[in-house]
C-alpha cells in the first residue's frame, strides 16, 4: 500500500505521540495532526518536524484547525475527544464523545471517502460502532484499537514476572476494552512454552486481573490524565500493519458478523491486518470459562450501545 498521507485526529497526548511515531517510522510521505483547539496542532506539528534533522526522518509533519488538509488521506487515527470528568456521568462521556465521532467522520467520509479509520476514542468499541454507522464504511475499513494494548500490557507484566525478554511473550486479550476484557492465559506462552508451565494459576490470575485493570493504575498515578504512550504505538503498530501490508494477526475491535457466534457489534478479537484494512477475523478456539467471559464482556458492550442509543 503506497501511503501519501495520515490524519490523526485529536491531537492530546495521545494523538500528539502518534504522529511523532508515524512520521519516525516514516509510514507515509505526510502526517497531519488535526485538532479544533487554535495554534495547537499547527504548534505540535512543527515541533515534531524540527525534530526531523535530528531523528532522521522525512516524513513532513503539519498541524490544522480543520480537514481540508487532510483530503485523500489514506489512514485516519482518530483519538478526538474528551476524557471523563470529577462530575461527569459515564452518560454524559458517551453522549459527548459520540457528538464528536460522528462529526469526525462526517469529514472523514466528505475529503477522504476510501480511507480506513483506527478508532481509539473511548468507549472504544462504542465509537468505533458510531464511525462505522456515520460513514458507511464496510467493517474492513473502520477497526478499533483495544486489543494490542491490552496485549501489551499483558506481556509487559509477564515480563516483570518472569524477568524474561518482551520479545519471547505471544499473548491474546479479547473482549471489549475495559474491565471485562478477556485475556487468554491459554494462548500465552514464552518462546513457545505455556504460561501454565512457569508460573503457578495465582499468579496467572494476579497478571490478569492487573492487566484488566491497567489503564486505571495509570490513571491513579498521574491523576489528572491517563495513558498515551503506550495506546498511541498500539495504533501505530495497527498503522504499519496495514501501511506495509504486513498480514499480521493483531487483536482488535472488529465488527463481528457471525464470527464466535455474535453479530452487529465491536468486539476485540483476532484480526488479520493488510492493505484493505482488516483482511480476516480469526475465529480460535476457546474453553468454556473464556467462552462465558468473551460472551459477558460483549454483553457489557451491548449495554453501552443501548445507553447511548437511550441518550439520542
Amino acid at each position: 500500500m503506497s501511503v501519501k498521507k495520515i490524519t490523526v485526529v485529536g491531537a492530546g497526548h495521545v494523538g500528539a505521540t502518534c504522529a511523532q511515531l508515524l512520521a519516525q517510522k516514516e509510514l507515509a510521505r505526510e502526517v497531519i495532526l488535526v485538532d479544533i483547539a487554535d495554534g495547537i496542532p499547527q504548534g505540535k506539528g512543527l515541533d515534531q518536524w524540527e525534530s526531523a534533522p535530528i531523528e532522521g526522518f522525512d516524513t513532513r509533519v503539519s498541524g490544522s484547525n480543520d480537514y481540508e488538509s487532510s483530503a485523500g488521506a489514506d489512514i485516519f487515527i482518530v483519538t478526538a475527544g474528551i476524557a471523563r470528568k470529577p462530575g461527569m456521568s459515564r452518560d454524559d462521556l458517551l453522549k459527548t464523545n459520540a457528538a464528536v465521532i460522528r462529526s469526525v467522520t462526517g469529514e472523514i467520509k466528505r475529503l477522504a471517502p476510501e480511507s480506513i479509520i483506527i478508532m481509539v476514542t473511548n468507549p472504544l468499541d462504542v465509537m468505533a460502532q458510531v464511525a462505522l454507522e456515520t460513514s458507511g464504511f464496510p467493517r474492513e475499513r473502520v477497526i478499533g484499537m483495544a486489543g494490542v494494548l491490552d496485549t501489551a500490557r499483558y506481556r509487559s507484566f509477564i515480563a516483570l514476572e518472569l524477568d524474561v525478554s518482551i520479545e519471547d511473550i505471544q499473548a491474546l486479550v479479547l473482549g471489549g476494552h475495559g474491565d471485562t476484557m478477556v485475556p487468554l492465559a491459554s494462548y500465552t506462552s514464552v518462546s513457545g512454552i505455556p504460561l501454565t508451565q512457569l508460573l503457578e494459576q495465582d499468579r496467572i490470575d494476579a497478571l490478569v486481573e492487573r492487566t484488566r485493570k491497567g489503564g486505571g493504575e495509570i490513571v491513579g498515578y498521574l491523576k489528572t490524565g491517563s495513558a498515551y504512550y503506550a495506546p498511541a504505538a498500539a495504533a501505530v503498530q495497527m498503522a504499519e500493519a496495514i501501511v506495509k501490508d504486513k498480514r499480521r494477526i493483531l487483536p482488535c475491535a472488529a465488527w463481528l458478523q457471525g464470527e464466535f457466534g455474535m453479530s452487529g457489534i465491536y468486539l476485540g478479537v483476532p484480526c488479520l491486518l493488510g492493505e484493505n484494512g482488516l483482511e480476516q477475523v480469526i475465529e480460535v478456539q476457546l474453553d468454556d470459562n473464556e467462552r462465558d467471559a468473551l460472551e459477558t464482556s460483549a454483553r457489557h458492550v451491548r449495554s453501552t450501545v443501548e445507553a447511548l442509543e437511550a441518550l439520542q
